[in-house]
């Protein structure tokens, strides 16, 4: 009788133990990040995508690491295909998952991983063929090229004369239907003047007053820039569909090259050895990319965009796999192909560039250490500004060209710029 009793009682036991298993020490979502942000004094903020109503957490107090923070979260997030961000003070974000962006430290281990893969000039010359050929390949840019418009003949404007620049618009028939729209800046000084080609990023358009300042000033010292829409911006707008695509990674990355093209073999006044291109944010990304694509660009100056953790949160930046080149690959290394011209990295404090003067800026001068030519690569932090194309970001750029293609600096002067209307720069199409 003994001996059936305590069978029961271990049946009973097993059973208990088995049903407290099967319900996975289950705890709303909810309750458990208020117990972690008691647990560390932090605040949680949940991005609009991510909803937690009625949502439940399986073993939720054996992912809480009590020495970590950032592994509680790694664990709890993970799960659920998020992902967190530290914010201002003690407020971290919960995001969706987004494959562009890393933090910091997986940056750092990225460019560790990376820079172990060559320690001379002709392993990273090596590398660096691979990345050239397999970009193009992932970004199928060859091929959409092939697609394009063959001899479109540009579009161009009457040209519009102000204090020591002129300027003109451009458009040019890239795919049936779809055109490149931009404008042309052109200094008045005589003789053969260096190029800059200024690829957008995604500020309202590029009519706006701190572009038109940037490329006018350029002009006024001796440049000719041009930019261009973004895909499904400005004048583009009415012509596609979501500016948001893979598409638009490679169309914006055709209207690079077109407009290069054009400006090269048809402007007698351009220097074929001073090219340039400059942009940011997400004009960065195409900065880089237009300077891996085609070697007369002599000079790279991306502002506000170059980092190890992350690739451009827009499809236009990342719709293509790029960075799966060469077995993976950043915007750090990618930057760097352009070794040993002249490069120009603009960053900040306040955004993903804050980590430019300890790890991207290092890394890319080692690359550039090969040619000895490390006083080739600068890097200018404004560690107390933000993610714009402000004043000081401009006059960084403007030093830069000065240096680099000798621009005159006498003609510095944002306030001889004439602020031209959307309306003026935007192309009459027949």
């Amino acid at each position: 009788m003994r001996k059936i009793c305590m069978a029961v009682m271990i049946l009973l036991t097993l059973g208990a133990s088995s049903q407290t298993y099967e319900t996975q020490y289950r705890r709303s979502v909810t309750d458990v990040m208020q117990d972690v942000a008691k647990r560390f004094d932090v605040r949680f903020k949940f991005d609009g995508n991510v909803d937690t109503a009625g949502v439940t957490l399986p073993y939720a107090d054996f992912r809480i690491r009590p020495y970590s923070l950032e592994q509680t979260l790694d664990n709890i997030c993970k799960y659920f295909d998020w992902n967190w961000w530290k914010q201002s003070g003690n407020l971290y974000k919960i995001k969706r998952y987004e494959y562009p962006r890393r933090h910091e430290d997986e940056g750092r281990q990225m460019l560790d991983y990376l820079s172990k893969k060559y320690a001379n000039r002709q392993e990273w010359e090596a590398r660096r063929a691979v990345l050239i050929k397999e970009v193009r390949e992932r970004l199928q840019i060859d091929a959409f090229l092939d697609s394009c418009v063959k001899d479109a003949k540009p579009i161009l404007s009457s040209i519009r004369k102000h204090d020591g620049y002129t300027t003109q618009n451009i458009c040019i028939e890239l795919t049936p239907g779809q055109h490149v729209f931009g404008t042309i800046y052109t200094s008045m000084k005589k003789g053969k003047k260096p190029l800059i080609v200024c690829p957008d990023g995604h500020w309202p358009s590029r009519y706006r007053e701190d572009e038109q300042q940037r490329l006018a000033t350029l002009a006024r010292m001796g440049a000719v820039c041009v930019d261009f829409d973004l895909y499904g911006y400005s004048q583009s707008k009415a012509e596609v569909g979501d500016h948001h695509s893979a598409r638009a990674h490679i169309y914006q990355a055709a209207c690079g090259l077109k407009l290069l093209d054009y400006m090269l073999k048809n402007r007698k006044d351009i220097d074929v050895t001073q090219v340039a291109a400059n942009g940011g944010s997400g004009g960065g990304t195409h900065t880089v990319l237009l300077a891996l694509l085609d070697s007369r660009i002599t000079a790279s100056a991306p502002v506000v965009h170059v980092a190890s953790h992350f690739d451009g949160g827009c499809p236009c930046e990342s719709g293509m796999p790029v960075q799966l080149a060469g077995g993976g690959t950043c915007e750090a290394e990618l930057a760097a192909i352009i070794a040993p011209q002249p490069l120009l990295l603009v960053s900040d404090g306040g955004d993903w560039t804050s980590s430019n003067p300890t790890l991207e800026y290092p890394f890319i001068q080692r690359i550039f250490g090969f040619y000895d030519a490390t006083s080739q690569v600068r890097n200018i932090h404004l560690p107390k500004e933000r993610h714009d194309f402000g004043p000081n970001k401009r006059q960084a750029v403007y030093d830069f060209f000065i240096d680099v293609f000798h621009l005159d600096r006498s003609m510095l002067d944002e306030s001889k710029v004439t602020i031209e209307t959307p309306e003026i720069m935007q192309t009459k199409l027949p």
